[in-house]
């Protein structure tokens, strides 16, 4: 079953973009037993996928009749909802030079070059596979202590309001490091230490409201 953009789920998937049938076979061979395949014909498919389900990253063929890569990779990342996904362009070897640089200025996080090593392929996606599930994971432990704050933790008197703002000003940097964690391919540091100190901090505020 397909988990709904923004639902929370155990399982990552991979978008691959291409307007040729064979390279999305060739591709699907590769990664296929790593998540979720989801394969889209050309850039405007790709842009519905994405609307529809989370993807940890998502594959992109340069040189595609219509929109092109680089022209739905600047669409994703134009798109708030979409914005953070994670994109690896890909191409043939008898490319402009410049096109690696394009890509990196659009906003993608990786260029290969066609014939691509299989072995290095799953490595790189598998390092976005990763990242994407332990994100997803601290996000939602970010969430449960947003809806904790919500809930179980009633006005505070004056003197105690300064730890409520500073608690949930933490945990928006928190969101925000992780947003920009999974659009770069990079795990933040000290991410899951700092929200382990917001569920203290939180369970303090908690219990204090109780007295």
């Amino acid at each position: 079953m397909t988990a709904p953009r923004g639902a929370a789920s155990d399982t990552s998937s991979i978008l691959i973009v291409d307007d040729m049938e064979e390279n999305l076979v060739a591709l699907e061979a590769v990664l296929g037993s790593l998540a979720r395949v989801v394969r889209a014909h050309s850039g405007e498919e790709a842009l519905k996928a994405m609307l529809r389900q989370e993807f940890a990253v998502a594959l992109i063929d340069v040189l595609m009749p219509g929109m092109n890569g680089f022209e739905t990779a600047e669409n994703i990342k134009g798109l708030d909802q979409t914005k953070d996904i994670p994109i690896i362009l890909l191409t043939g070897a008898a490319v402009d030079p410049n096109y690696a640089y394009r890509g990196y200025t659009v906003g993608a996080a990786d260029f290969l070059i066609k014939p691509f090593d299989p072995w290095l392929l799953r490595t790189k996606v598998n390092v976005f596979l990763e990242l994407h599930r332990k994100n997803r994971q601290l996000a939602d432990q970010a969430e449960q202590l947003t809806r904790l704050l919500a809930v179980d933790v009633p006005a505070q008197p004056p003197e105690e309001q300064h730890r409520l703002a500073d608690v949930e000003r933490q945990l928006a940097q928190v969101k925000s490091m992780l947003r920009d964690g999974e659009r770069t391919g990079t795990e933040p540091s000290g991410l899951a230490d700092r929200i382990a100190a917001l569920e203290q901090a939180v369970g303090r505020l908690v219990e204090g409201s109780g007295r």
